[in-house]
């Protein structure tokens, strides 16, 4: 049992969805899971453990934050060896290019923080997706019906929401960033130090180019295309 999930061993599947927002954890398990069952719900984080189409999933609120997903993510790999991770958050876009309720498949993600310029002692490191899972989540895109937009690109995880600095993502919305997210650097370095998969799939949920934005009850409860990618993707590999 670990410090912060405190879920008994076998209860967590070996592909886990990783939504920030514990709500919409319970959406997705309610809405695409069979037989879902709570296996955590310390300090509101809730976890849920089901089926999809005949494979254990399970879906853990992460919070929000590459600190508060690390937590979360170190837990999963070290104590109830998981193997995939897919985050399926929401993300601003960064760029005309995108629309709100577009879908980016990350295949990177640079950051501001410095947790991985401790890790590194000062140099610098590029967190990337596990390719298997990038073009199994791209293959799923193509196949499934959606009502969204899909690009594949770079995010940008930043420690800040309301940064004192908007300028500095200039430089890096020129060189192909699509999108300002919080977790997705951290969560490729821990996958890339455990040997395991992981995968960043964020919907477009405002735009810092337009000032367009959706509500919070749209946030937790209508992002299913990005989830149905990232559910035939993790059990496809």
């Amino acid at each position: 049992m670990s410090t912060h999930i405190a879920a008994e061993p076998g209860q967590i599947a070996p592909i886990v969805l990783f939504p920030g927002d514990p709500l919409r954890a319970k959406w997705i398990a309610e809405t695409f899971l069979d037989d879902a069952e709570l296996y955590s719900e310390t300090r509101g984080m809730l976890g849920f453990t089901g089926t999809w189409q005949g494979h254990r999933v399970s879906v853990q609120g992460s919070g929000m934050g590459q600190p508060s997903m690390a937590i979360y993510a170190n837990e999963l790999f070290d104590s109830y060896d998981v193997q995939t991770i897919v985050r399926v958050g929401s993300c601003g876009a960064l760029t005309e290019k995108l629309k709100v309720r577009d879908i980016i498949i990350a295949n990177a993600a640079s950051t501001d923080s410095g947790i991985n310029r401790v890790r590194f002692h000062g140099l610098d490191y590029a967190p990337v997706a596990d390719f298997a899972l990038l073009r199994a989540a791209v293959e799923a895109s193509e196949s499934e019906e959606l009502d969204s937009a899909v690009h594949v690109g770079q995010l940008f995880s930043s420690d800040q929401f309301y940064s004192t600095r908007p300028e500095l993502t200039e430089p890096f919305v020129k060189h192909g960033i699509l999108g300002v997210e919080m977790e997705a650097a951290g969560l490729y370095t821990l996958a890339a130090f455990h040997g395991r998969r992981a995968l960043a799939i964020c919907t477009v949920s405002d735009h810092i180019v337009t000032g367009e934005e959706t509500t919070a009850q749209e946030r937790e409860q209508t992002f299913g295309d990005m989830i149905r990618i990232a559910l035939r993707a993790a059990t496809s590999v």
